[in-house]
C-alpha cells in the first residue's frame, strides 16, 4: 500500500507538470486554433535561464523563477510576432511546418550556445520533505511544490478568462476571430498575450521537471512536450479543466505503468489509452464538438 501510494504520488506530480505544459498547447490552440509545436522547446529555454541565473551565478531561487519566466514571455511573444503572426491566414499545414522548423530552430540554438554536454539542474526548491504513514510514504518538497503550484495556476488561470477583460477577449477570438474584430477587439494584441501567459507558464514547467528530473540539455522539452501535447488531447484540446484533468491522467498512468507494467512500454501504454479514449469519445474528455455551418 505505501509503495502504491508513492507511486500514486510520483505520479500526480508528473501529471501536474504535464497539465502546467498542457495549458500553453490548449490556450493557443482554443484561441489561435493553431498548433504551436515549439512550446516544448521553450519549456528547455526556461530551465536553462534558471539554470544559469541559480547555478551558474548563484543568484536566488525566485529571482530565477522571475527572470526565467520574464525571458520565456519575451521570446514567446517574438515568435509569435515573427513566425506565426504573417501566417495569420494560411493553411493549417503551412502554421505547423513553421512551428516544427522553430522547434528545431531552438534545439540547435541551445545546442550552439550551451553545448551537447547534459547540465546537472539544482533544484531551485529545497525543504524538508513530508513523510506519511510512519515514514513508509515520503513526499519530496519538489512534489509538493508541484501540485501546489498547478492548482493555483488552474485557479489564476480561469479566474482570469471568466473575470477579467481580457480573458473575456480571449473567449470571443475564440469563439470567432471576425466578430471580435467587429467589436473592436484586437485580435493580434490578444493573440500575442495568450502566447506570453503560455509561455511564462512554460518555463514554470520547466523548472518544475527539471528539479524533478535534474538532467538538462537542448532535447529536455521535446519529450515532455509531447507527452503534455497528448494530455490536453486527451483532455480535450481547447478545454482548460480538460489539460488540467488530461495532464494529471496521463502522469498517473505512467508512472503506475513504469511500476507495476514496464518501464519500456510505459508510453505505449500512456498513448494507448488515449487512442482508447479518442475512439469512445473523439473530442476528449471535456471536449465538446463544434456545429460548423455548410
Amino acid at each position: 500500500m505505501a509503495s502504491f501510494l508513492t507511486y500514486l504520488i510520483s505520479g500526480i506530480s508528473l501529471g501536474a507538470v504535464y497539465a502546467i505544459i498542457a495549458l500553453g498547447y490548449t490556450m493557443v490552440y482554443g484561441i489561435a486554433k493553431m498548433l504551436n509545436f515549439a512550446h516544448g522547446d521553450v519549456i528547455m529555454i526556461g530551465a536553462y535561464v534558471a539554470f544559469l541565473i541559480f547555478s551558474t551565478l548563484g543568484l536566488s531561487p525566485i529571482l530565477a523563477v522571475i527572470v526565467s519566466m520574464l525571458a520565456c514571455t519575451v521570446l514567446g511573444i517574438t515568435i509569435e510576432r515573427i513566425a506565426y503572426k504573417p501566417l495569420r491566414g494560411a493553411s493549417s499545414l503551412s502554421v505547423l511546418i513553421t512551428a516544427i522548423g522553430v522547434s528545431y530552430f531552438l534545439q540547435n540554438s541551445a545546442l550552439l550556445i550551451f553545448g551537447a554536454d547534459s547540465k546537472t539542474f539544482t533544484s531551485l526548491v529545497s525543504f524538508p520533505p513530508v513523510k506519511l504513514m510512519g515514514g513508509s510514504v515520503v513526499i519530496s518538497s519538489v512534489t509538493i511544490v508541484t501540485i501546489l503550484t498547478s492548482i493555483v495556476i488552474m485557479i489564476a488561470l480561469t479566474t482570469f478568462i471568466n473575470k477579467t477583460r481580457t480573458g473575456q477577449a480571449m473567449l470571443a477570438v475564440s469563439a470567432d476571430k471576425g466578430a471580435a474584430t467587429l467589436m473592436g477587439i484586437d485580435v493580434n494584441r490578444t493573440i500575442a498575450i495568450t502566447f506570453a501567459i503560455g509561455s511564462s507558464l512554460a518555463a514554470i514547467a520547466g523548472i518544475l521537471l527539471c528539479s524533478a528530473y535534474p538532467a538538462l540539455s537542448s532535447t529536455t522539452g521535446a519529450m515532455p512536450g509531447i507527452k503534455a501535447f497528448t494530455a490536453a488531447v486527451f483532455g480535450g484540446i481547447g478545454s482548460i479543466p480538460g489539460a488540467m484533468i488530461g495532464g494529471l491522467v496521463m502522469g498517473i498512468i505512467e508512472n503506475l505503468s513504469k511500476a507495476y507494467i514496464s518501464s519500456q512500454l510505459a508510453d505505449a501504454i500512456v498513448f494507448g489509452v488515449l487512442i482508447v479514449v479518442l475512439l469512445v469519445k473523439p473530442t476528449g474528455l471535456m471536449g465538446k464538438k463544434i456545429q460548423e455551418k455548410v
